[in-house]
């Protein structure tokens, strides 16, 4: 198994838990991203630049991506990919997307695209959280805990 970051838009917060899990239980994590990152010195962590342009980063992930691969994005039809492809899809505020809950999370996104080329102002999400942080440290060490007994 390999963790994949769709790395433009994660939180730096949520690399640095990243970084911290991928050295504590040794599995390689691969930051894509269009713009250069700064990353540890590790073995366990890479990095890989792509062009810039329209989903040039999300197609090299779902190029990239296995079976049972674990990619952190809150990129709803990357995630719906990745599903797609037999992988995991882990948004950074902890809502692992799921066969079950993808074709919702999609209508809804879709939903609100409309409304916004309307002129109706959705809003956006929330300030990222000291909550939000929690949770997905919480659901990252459950899943990687469970690839282990797996």
């Amino acid at each position: 198994m390999r963790i994949w970051v769709d790395a433009d838009a994660c939180p730096n917060v949520i690399k640095e838990i990243l970084f911290r899990a991928a050295v504590r239980v040794q599995v390689i994590i691969t930051l894509v991203a269009n713009r250069s990152l700064r990353i540890p010195h590790s073995r366990f962590i890479k990095n890989v630049q792509v062009p810039p342009g329209f989903d040039v980063a999300d197609n090299h992930i779902v190029q990239q991506v296995r079976p049972g691969d674990l990619v952190i994005t809150a990129d709803i039809p990357l995630a719906a990919a990745i599903i797609e492809k037999g992988g995991h899809a882990l948004n950074p505020r902890g809502e692992l997307y799921t066969t079950d809950n993808i074709r919702q999370r999609l209508a809804m996104r879709d939903f609100g695209e409309e409304l916004r080329s309307t002129g109706v102002d959705t809003g956006g999400p929330s300030p990222f959280s000291r909550r939000d942080r929690q949770i997905f440290a919480s659901k990252l060490d459950c899943f990687l805990a469970k690839c282990k007994i797996a």
